[in-house]
């Protein structure tokens, strides 16, 4: 039997109402095709990137709100679907509910009864296996991945096992070898070994290849803690593998992840991926995309990673909250200038029922750890003097502080916004902030101070899909809710000097700790959250079952 050319796809990347984005690697050179029952085709040829063929094909003129089934062909061969299955896409309903399935933190690990002994059932596969007996209509219009798609810096025991062998072979970059970066992933070759092993496993491959994804990047992507403070870049730059890592990790991010965030419309506008695609050898690619990583890791605003889509009445704005940070300890800001500006303008230039921030690192912490991270913040910053100052800049990276609380002026400018949306005849329904990142998930509703009828205000976290949480920082979680807990470490942040904040929340639901995903629906004025977590059946099935039901809006 002839092996398929095709290593990983189809991952369904931009769905509007009328048109789509297919995202595919292969093997060798060739042209794919995609062809639909709706009698809309397209095709693309493939560029290379270090030995790998990728190519996105871009589908217009789609019917709404139907199910479409599509076959991809390459160089006139059949590649997807396998023999005897179908597969379909659900282009979106302006007028009709919204679902969006969203969470973070998942290891790719496989399912072998020892992987799923020691980090649990997989959130993803569970929803896959859930679809396959579904209607189109019934699946989720969006997947929200909100970041540690990858783990860089702790890999599976399997990918550890191959860095190995590749270091003791003489392949690869010479800079990790003997450093503490040795079982680490460093360049692109090894980023795809990652994607591979994440994606590329049923049933979650199935799933991607139908619904439509939406990704952002965390700090696994790099490195725990990246950027987590000036002290911190300062420490990872000397490093002998930094520059490699930085080069493999956003030149594999832009192929893997980024561009499907794209609509065809931006993508026929993006001057990277044209130039991408036209230039003349592998090798141009590589050093284009090398050198895009160098500059933007070190100046961020000369690229973008945040994104935005519209689904109907229902705006989602995913913000990039680690590459466009300002760690200049005067000027911290979890996003800089530029990239706030824009996250303004996306806001507040349309009217939407429901307006989504989509953020790896909740707005919203567990109120004792946000007071913590006001305290850590202010301390780190000298509020009592060099020596505490060094303590609590140690504290920041040990305890990993560094969340949207331990950036104040970020917290502000966000709950300032959030002020100017829930005012006037044209405020939302709805603004919320999905995240992940924090390996517990919990639901809390915020006031910001505004009187009147002010649209409902959410922080839904949803972490891990698969990446459970030890056992004494859970603890340190539930804690977390405890008032008493809240108010003294509200206490100690006032006596750094952090002044009072007019943003008040509680945790209506939740911590959970287990692997899960969650479900937000939007229709009209009113939003749902369902809240699965994910567990191995009787019958060895990887399956969720649904923890809570919560009615949002009215």
């Amino acid at each position: 039997m002839t092996l398929s050319p095709l290593v990983l796809g189809p991952l369904v990347r931009y769905v509007g109402a009328h048109d789509a984005t297919f995202w595919f690697e292969f093997d060798t050179p060739g042209t794919v095709r995609v062809t639909t029952d709706a009698g809309v085709h397209g095709e693309a040829p493939t560029w290379g990137i270090h030995g790998h063929h990728y190519a996105l094909v871009a589908l217009t003129d789609l019917p709404g709100n139907s199910a479409v089934t599509y076959d991809v062909t390459f160089d006139a061969r059949v590649v997807w679907p396998e023999a005897g299955k179908t597969a379909s896409v659900h282009t979106v309903d302006r007028d009709g509910p919204v679902t969006f399935a969203f969470g973070s933190c998942r290891r790719g690990d496989n399912y072998s009864d020892e992987s799923l002994q020691r980090i649990g059932a997989d959130a993803l596969a569970g929803l896959g296996n859930r679809m396959a007996n579904q209607d189109p209509g019934e699946w989720p219009q969006a997947l929200l991945l909100l970041g540690d798609q990858v783990y860089a810096d702790d890999p599976s025991p399997e990918i550890i096992e191959r860095l190995r062998a590749r270091r003791e072979s003489g392949a690869g970059p010479k800079s990790a070898r003997g450093t503490d970066a040795e079982d680490e992933i460093c360049d692109f070759e090894e980023y795809s070994w990652l994607y591979h092993e994440s994606w590329g496993a049923e049933p979650v491959r199935t799933l991607l290849a139908s619904v439509p994804s939406c990704m952002i990047l965390d700090d696994h992507d790099l490195r725990d803690d990246w950027n987590s403070s000036a002290s911190w870049r300062a420490d990872i730059e000397t490093r002998p593998w930094w520059k490699d890592r930085v080069v493999g990790a956003f030149s594999s991010y832009w192929v893997y992840q980024h561009l499907g965030n794209l609509s065809p419309n931006e993508l026929a506008k993006d001057e990277l991926y044209e130039k991408v695609r036209s230039a003349p050898s592998d090798a141009d690619r590589e050093r284009l995309l090398a050198e895009f990583s160098l500059r933007v890791d070190e100046v961020p605003d000369t690229g973008r990673w945040s994104f935005y889509r519209d689904f109907g009445d229902t705006r989602l704005i995913m913000i990039d909250s680690r590459c466009s940070r300002n760690l200049d300890p005067k000027n911290r800001a979890m996003v800089d200038d530029v990239e706030w500006a824009w996250v303004r303008e996306r806001a507040l230039e349309s009217s939407p029922r429901h307006l989504l921030f989509g953020s790896s690192l909740p707005y919203l912490m567990l109120p004792a750890l946000h007071h913590l991270e006001q305290w850590n913040e202010a301390v780190a910053q000298g509020s009592w003097g060099k020596l505490a100052g060094k303590v609590g800049e140690k504290l920041r990276i040990e305890l990993d502080l560094e969340h949207w609380a331990a950036f104040g002026k970020s917290f502000a400018d966000m709950a300032t916004l959030t002020r100017e949306l829930s005012r006037g005849d044209a405020a939302p329904a709805s603004i919320m902030w999905l995240s992940g990142d924090v390996h517990c998930s919990y639901v809390a509703r915020a006031e910001f101070g505004v009187g009147g009828e002010v649209p409902a205000t959410y922080q839904l976290t949803m972490s891990p899909f698969r990446n459970p949480l030890n056992l004494p920082i859970r603890a340190v979680n539930r804690l977390a809710i405890k008032k008493p807990v809240a108010r003294g470490l509200r206490r100690l942040a006032s006596a750094a000097k952090v002044g009072p904040s007019e943003v008040t929340w509680d945790a209506e639901a939740g911590p959970w700790f287990d692997n899960g995903v969650m479900l937000l629906t939007t229709e009209g004025n009113s939003a749902r959250l369902r809240v699965e977590h994910a567990h191995v059946d009787e019958a060895g099935t990887q399956t969720l079952t649904t923890t809570a039901k919560m009615a949002l809006t009215p």
